[in-house]
């Protein structure tokens, strides 16, 4: 059977050269004559992987030296905890905005550590923006400031990286990251889980400012603990190892994409065209505001909802397949991260221009 452009918004489709690199290296990894997934992770040759992941890592990022790469389990979700609990340093407060179902989590979850003071929300709005700079309110006295990139569900993306006014900038980026340059030396910490632009999901990476770390709070579980996971090569624990290999074959496969520049190059095409021929619709439409309009994410809505179970058949009929929006707010959505090719969004946009002529 051929392979169908999956839209899914995580775990999201891989690369095809990846696959089909590690399905031939899968049972004789580099003639050892066994599966990378069955060697110790303390031996030279998964050492080897694990170093060689992180310096592609550092290279497509540009990630300065005095920041610590961790490459851990439990995902964004367990990174919604670790942060308050390495971050908080003495402190009992942290901001953090509100943009999303994935941003209230995070508050949620901090909640529990400490008291969250909301810097700025766009509840209500229906999360269909990114607040106005100038009316947030950020408390100087607060560890950090938290925010996340890209919100899956909504399909809100910030444009730019938010000023901190002077504190600590948290970013989730599970949903954006590797998707165009970043300056890393404005945060003091990013986390993204892998299963969007990275690799499969069982694997998360955080980058941290080094000063940031080693006062974790005293209960915090070791495997938790920045400082602990950076002196012990992020293996206090068996790490997931084949997750850690396939990431870094995806890393292998943007440096041979040309670099995260051209990577975002392609990325704005893809929007920008599938985004001209929802507007360009009568049966379509997208309801977040142009300038906050995510690049990974398109939620859509039809016009006739009664047509919602046709498209979605049809679609899959046409090799298009995981269209449906998020169960808390329905529709459909298209996520068109890296490995997306532009090819599966120009069938895409063919598809929805023919099931228009034929039911709008």
């Amino acid at each position: 059977m051929a392979r169908v452009y999956n839209f899914s918004a995580g775990p999201s489709m891989l690369p095809e050269a990846v696959l089909l690199r590690a399905r031939e290296e899968l049972p004789d990894w580099h003639a050892t004559g066994m599966s990378i997934m069955e060697m110790s992770h303390r031996g030279k040759d998964f050492v080897g992987v694990a170093e060689k992941s992180e310096a592609d890592l550092r290279e497509l990022l540009a990630i300065p030296v005095n920041y610590k790469v961790l490459f851990l389990q439990g995902g964004a979700t367990g990174q919604f905890a670790a942060v308050p609990m390495n971050l908080l340093r003495g402190k009992s407060k942290v901001c953090y905005v509100n943009t999303g179902l994935w941003s209230e989590k995070a508050i949620s979850e901090a909640e529990r550590y400490c008291s969250v003071a909301i810097a700025a929300s766009s509840k209500e709005s229906g999360f269909a923006t990114i607040p106005n700079r100038a009316d947030w309110r950020i408390d100087p006295d607060a560890a950090y400031l938290h925010y996340t990139a890209n919100e899956t569900i909504g399909g809100v993306e910030f444009q730019d990286i938010p000023d901190s006014a002077g504190l600590p900038l948290v970013c989730d980026m599970s949903s954006n990251i590797l998707s165009r340059p970043l300056d890393i030396s404005r945060f003091g910490l990013i986390y993204a889980g892998a299963q969007k632009n990275m690799g499969p999901s069982g694997i998360v990476v955080v980058i941290v400012r080094e000063d940031l770390i080693g006062q974790a709070r005293t209960a915090t579980p070791s495997i938790f603990d920045y400082k602990k996971q950076a002196d012990g090569g992020s293996m206090l624990n068996t790490p997931p190892t084949y997750n850690w290999y396939l990431l870094g074959l995806v890393l292998e496969w943007l440096k041979e994409q040309g670099g995260l520049a051209a990577v975002e190059a392609r990325n704005v095409r893809k929007a920008e065209k599938l985004y001209a021929a929802i507007d360009g619709s009568r049966l379509y439409s997208n309801p977040i505001e142009p300038g906050c309009r995510s690049r990974m994410n398109v939620p859509f809505r039809l016009a006739k909802t009664d047509l919602e179970k046709t498209f979605l058949a049809e679609a899959k009929a046409a090799g298009l397949v995981n269209l449906e929006g998020h169960r808390s707010v329905g529709g459909f959505r298209a996520s068109i991260y890296n490995a997306m090719p532009e090819e599966g969004v120009d069938t895409l946009i063919a598809f929805m221009r023919e099931f228009e002529r034929k039911h709008g």
